[in-house]
């Protein structure tokens, strides 16, 4: 069944002065109790400006925020490269420095070594002169009474 609602002209003028007109703003309401709203350009949508505005917003800002962290990560990559090339520079130093008082060790413990071996070399020798101040001694005697034995046979003939 179908049911005509009877419908009445109006005049422009008539309409201007009876003031705004009603029918829009009850289909917004209407709409928008169906979740349907217009946006600034009288799009029909389904999330209410305000919300879109906010989505968008909010949008805006994770985007900043990702190119935030983004910039951290780089800033802190940087970071770490620097503290690990600042910790193998370190660990070089470290090492030449270990290995530097390694050697001075072993040089201390070589000219101790070569101080034993002169001092055991000059005994060696003070021992040898010994020996041969004594043979000069006795072969001085030899030739003392030599040197007797050949005057006394001289005068002998």
């Amino acid at each position: 069944m179908t049911h005509l609602l009877p419908t009445a002209t109006v005049s422009p003028a008539e309409q201007d002065s009876r003031g705004p007109r009603r029918e829009p703003a009850m289909a917004k309401d209407i709409l928008g109790e169906a979740g349907l709203h217009f946006d600034e350009l009288n799009k029909l949508r389904v999330l209410d400006p305000e919300v879109t505005q906010q989505t968008i917003e909010l949008k805006e800002e994770c985007k900043d925020f990702v190119d935030k962290i983004g910039q951290f990560q780089k800033i802190v990559g940087g970071l770490i490269e620097l503290v690990d090339q600042l910790a193998k520079e370190a660990e070089n130093e470290k090492m030449k420095a270990i290995g530097a008082r390694n050697l001075l060790k072993s040089i201390a413990k070589q000219r101790e070594a070569q101080q034993q071996q002169l001092q055991a070399l000059i005994a060696e020798k003070k021992m040898q002169l010994e020996r041969y101040r004594v043979e000069y001694e006795a072969l001085c005697k030899v030739e003392a009474e030599q040197n007797e034995f050949i005057d006394q046979f001289i005068f002998q003939k």
